[in-house]
């Protein structure tokens, strides 16, 4: 007898298409969803540098180099032209005020100073005789005038004596009016000699003023002329050492050519080139320093020249103390130049990764160390060793600082 055979629910089969069902499913669900759909590159670590993020002091401030100068300087200038005739120092040597450096030799101007010094000796001269005459003619004006007075003095005790006589009818009357003619003519003369003394004298003293004046513009150009005669001789005028100096004999010199300068013994200062982007940054008195010799120098800004040439402009160093002893001049020292304070700050230390991010974003080292991913950072200010981050990173994070120019634009970076 046939029996009924029930058919099997799960069968084999069955169970292996649930099976490959399912495990389709799962899999474009981690398609979908699970699988890390970032793009990686594979890097070796040790071709890569990591730095950890720090929660430090930061100041920022741009290295400049400073060339050393002295302090303060004076300019030697040939003040006339002419052919060295003789040199008596050498660049570098220690002059006192005074010393002479060398001489020029300007037959032209010799000869044109001994016709210039002949013609004003004369000049002098004439009016030193014209001086003295002016002297004379007020004795000879005096003397006039007292022997006028001795005339009258005769005249009038002569005509006393005969107004007498002649009231006594002794003598004619010829002889009084001769006698009182001569005393009146003798009063006259005295009078007229009086107002000619008078003038004599307010146009003799205007004269002589003149004259006096005359005679003091011309000696005070004689000794102009004769002390342009000794600028010839080029001198030392400070103390100090002598720098930039070269001359040879037969050279031909012209007038204001620089001949060379005196450096003072009164301190040092450096003068040192900007880029022309601080322009608007950089302010009398604003701090530098620089490690020299074991010991840190504090140094401020003097003064600026504003004038910008290849993209930078200089500015004048000035120390706050004492120099380096050993410092020379013409050395270059490297400073740094302050553009704000010390503060607390996060910081990473300074890398290549900023040419090609900007600054923008940066690798950041996962905690298990075996990769790295992208994250957006902002930076703020920067110095020679780190830059400052306002936002992104944490104190302790690592990062990778190194260039990125092999990195391309992946999101993940996987260490082997």
């Amino acid at each position: 007898m046939d029996r009924i055979i029930k058919k099997k629910k799960w069968t084999i089969s069955r169970i292996l298409t649930i099976i490959g069902i399912t495990a389709f499913v799962f899999f474009l669900i981690f398609l979908l969803f699970i699988r890390d759909k970032s793009s990686k590159l594979y890097v070796d670590k040790n071709q890569i540098s990591i730095a950890t993020v720090l929660e430090d002091k930061f100041q920022e401030f741009i290295p400049i180099d400073g060339v050393v100068y002295p302090k303060n300087t004076i300019y030697i200038d040939a003040i006339q032209g002419g052919v060295v005739e003789a040199v008596y120092v050498e660049d570098g040597a220690i002059l006192e005020k005074g010393d002479t450096i060398l001489k020029l030799l300007n037959t032209a101007m010799e000869l044109n100073f001994m016709e210039q010094e002949t013609r004003m000796l004369a000049e002098i001269n004439n009016l030193q005789n014209t001086l003295l005459a002016l002297e004379q003619n007020k004795y000879l004006r005096q003397k006039e005038i007292v022997q006028l007075e001795y005339l009258i003095d005769g005249s009038e005790i002569d005509f006393t004596r005969k107004v007498q006589l002649f009231k006594d009818s002794v003598i004619s009357d010829k002889e009084f009016e001769d006698a009182q003619r001569e005393f009146e003519f003798t009063l006259k003369q005295l009078s007229i000699s009086l107002k000619l003394q008078k003038l004599d004298s307010i146009s003799g003293a205007a004269q002589a003023k003149n004259i006096k004046n005359s005679l003091a513009r011309m000696n005070d150009n004689l000794i102009l002329l004769r002390k342009n005669m000794e600028n010839a001789y080029v001198k030392s005028s400070a103390n100090g050492k002598l720098s930039s100096f070269s001359a040879e004999i037969g050279e031909t010199k012209s007038s204001g050519e620089h001949l060379g300068q005196i450096d003072l013994p009164d301190g040092f200062k450096l003068r040192a080139n900007i880029d022309e982007r601080y322009i608007s940054r950089v302010f009398i008195d604003q701090e530098a320093e620089f490690d020299f010799a074991g010991h840190n120098y504090q140094l401020h800004i003097s003064k600026i020249y504003t004038d910008v040439t290849a993209g930078s402009f200089q500015v004048d160093i000035f120390f706050d103390s004492i120099a380096p002893a050993s410092v020379k001049r013409g050395q270059t020292i490297q400073l740094r130049l302050k553009f704000s304070g010390e503060t607390d700050a996060i910081i990473v230390k300074r890398g290549g990764f900023f040419q090609e991010t900007g600054g923008n974003w940066i690798y950041i080292v996962d905690a298990s160390g075996d990769f790295a991913t992208k994250r957006k950072i902002r930076i703020n200010r920067q110095n020679t060793n780190f830059y400052e981050v306002l936002e992104g990173l944490q104190p302790g994070e690592k990062v990778i600082v190194s260039s990125y120019d092999s990195f391309g634009d992946k999101d993940k970076l996987i260490f082997r």
